[in-house]
């Protein structure tokens, strides 16, 4: 089996496999008065919930850790330009702090994530009409995004008080924000999390699937990994700089601790106005956007790489159990 295509049509879709011996996508139909890009075949294979689950936590367990790892630094360098106030100056040492803690919240995080989000979009793409595809990608996005956030929360709140050098390792940071802030503290900035997280994943999924299904339309053919990579940095770099501003404010009611400095969102937001400008809503957007850029790049080439090689994998073992009962 080939790489993994999106099929949409308007009675049913299904992941297809697409012919990677010539490239070309078989039977394939484009609709030019669809407002969004689609794609409809004629042949379609049974949707395997489990498989797609479990095929999604895997690839995006990989995706995640990679991605992760690669670009860690960056992070850390936006994190601590966006916690500094009033003109405070960056540290630029330790840029690795918090990583292992980090990875062991990541790839739970990132393999729910996709683990929830592949068989969701599936099940959308059959209930909702052909046009509304890209609905489907953003409302998926947005169930993946709840689920991985009970994950996500108290990991990035871990992380950013390291990359802040808090404290000197995970299990520290665990134990002292459990003993002076309870079970509370690690889901500090939890509603402004869900505030830049959702859209962010729903934008970000919504523009990586409908370019990717325009590029195959317009190219006829599967995406090589370069193209993908282009298409998953791409859609990373814009839904970065939207979200920057949301960003801001969840790193900021992170990172204050038990000082409770802000009282809530609204009250970030106007403090951070009133005290910084306006501008300081865009603190960090350079390293984010370029950070989520390449972390597009890298997070989409694995993710279906990695989708591509389960795929290939299945439809061996499937001939092979064909051959036998044959």
């Amino acid at each position: 089996m080939g790489p993994l295509t999106l099929a949409l049509d308007a009675k049913s879709s299904s992941v297809v496999p697409s012919d990677t011996s010539n490239g070309k996508i078989q039977n394939l139909h484009f609709n030019p008065k669809k407002f969004f890009a689609s794609i409809s075949t004629q042949e379609e294979k049974p949707f395997d919930f489990f498989r797609t689950l479990v095929d999604g936590v895997i690839a995006g367990g990989t995706a995640g850790v990679v991605v992760e790892t690669a670009l860690y630094p960056i992070d850390t360098i936006k994190t601590r330009l966006q916690a500094a106030q009033r003109g405070g100056k960056i540290n630029l040492k330790g840029l690795y702090s918090g990583l292992a803690g980090n990875l062991a919240g990541v790839l739970p995080a990132s393999a729910v994530f996709v683990g929830v989000y592949e068989p969701t979009k599936q099940k959308l793409l059959k209930l909702f009409p052909e046009k509304f595809s890209a609905v489907a990608h953003l409302t998926a996005g947005a169930i993946g995004g709840i689920a991985a956030s009970l994950i996500r929360v108290p990991t990035e709140v871990v992380k950013q008080r390291m990359q802040t050098r808090q404290f000197a390792s995970a299990p520290d940071a665990v134990r002292l924000i459990l003993s002076k802030e309870g079970f509370r503290g690690l889901y500090a900035g939890y509603g402004s999390f869900l505030l830049r997280d959702l859209p962010f994943d729903a934008i970000q999924f919504c523009i990586y699937e409908q370019l990717r299904i325009g590029y195959k339309l317009a190219a006829k053919r599967d995406l090589n990994d370069p193209e993908t990579a282009a298409v998953g940095a791409f859609s990373g770099a814009l839904t970065g700089a939207i979200t920057t501003p949301l960003d801001v404010i969840k790193t900021r009611l992170m990172v204050q601790g038990a000082s409770n400095q802000y009282k809530g969102i609204f009250d970030c937001v106007q403090t951070i106005v009133r005290e910084e400008g306006p501008s300081a809503l865009l603190k960090g957007i350079g390293p984010r956007v370029l950070w989520i850029g390449i972390g597009g790049s890298i997070f989409f080439g694995v993710l279906e790489r990695t989708k591509r090689f389960l795929a290939q994998r299945h439809d061996a073992s499937d001939k092979t159990l064909n051959t036998k009962q044959e």
